[in-house]
């Protein structure tokens, strides 16, 4: 009974469309209360800006939901949609928001492409598979993809539209949340540090003790056996 409870807390369950739901609300919430006019800035240490580094976000959840989209998945690429930057250097996006419906409408953009992928979780079969570059995926994998890219490119704007930084910050996702992604596609990671800040780290954004700062990452998005 006591290595089934071990086995248990060292397997948080599977990442789910609800996971992605909550982690795209949360970021809405903490967004909604930037000032209109930091969105100009920088995301933290990123080349873009706060209003690109949002198209670039919702841009991924569109993505993930349309690589699950046809009845036959591919396996072998994309699905060629064009990307195109706006400017050098910029994110290349399909996805581009109307900069006359200000930072309500970006905010838009962003949870209608989250509302995609999370459909496309809850409806498409666990035995679907589909291409990612960092290994072909199902469902859940997406999800997990689409939950990473919410909380730590939130954690970027957070910085940059001067929601606080570290521990003042207003971006403190759910323990639960991270854990369950921690656990899906970053499997070479150290235990034993709280959800958070490991992610952070395992991202290349934050330290983590006893461990280098990641200088390049990735995750692992194969299902897990």
């Amino acid at each position: 009974m006591r290595r089934q409870a071990e086995q248990d807390a060292a397997t948080p369950g599977p990442v789910t469309a609800d996971d992605l739901d909550r982690a795209v609300q949360l970021a809405l919430a903490a967004l909604r209360d930037a000032p209109p006019e930091a969105w100009d800035a920088n995301a933290g240490t990123l080349e873009w800006d706060c209003w690109e580094t949002v198209e670039h976000l919702a841009d991924d959840l569109f993505a993930y939901a349309a690589q699950l989209g046809p009845r036959k998945p591919p396996l072998d690429d994309e699905v060629p949609f064009v990307w195109e930057s706006r400017r050098p250097g910029g994110p290349s996006n399909a996805i581009h928001a109307n900069r006359s419906a200000g930072p309500a409408g970006l905010l838009q953009v962003l949870e209608a492409s989250g509302a995609l992928l999370i459909a496309m979780v809850r409806t498409t079969p666990e035995t679907v598979r589909a291409y990612h570059g960092f290994g072909i995926s199902d469902p859940e994998g997406f999800a997990a993809m689409g939950v990473v890219e919410t909380l730590v490119h939130t954690y970027d704007l957070a910085d940059g539209l001067g929601l606080g930084k570290g521990p003042d910050s207003a971006w403190s996702p759910p323990a639960d949340v991270c854990a369950r992604v921690l656990h899906r596609l970053f499997p070479d990671v150290p235990s034993g540090h709280e959800p958070w800040p490991t992610l952070l780290w395992a991202t290349g954004r934050g330290e983590l003790p006893g461990h280098d700062r990641r200088a390049s990452w990735r995750w692992y998005g194969e299902p897990r056996g």
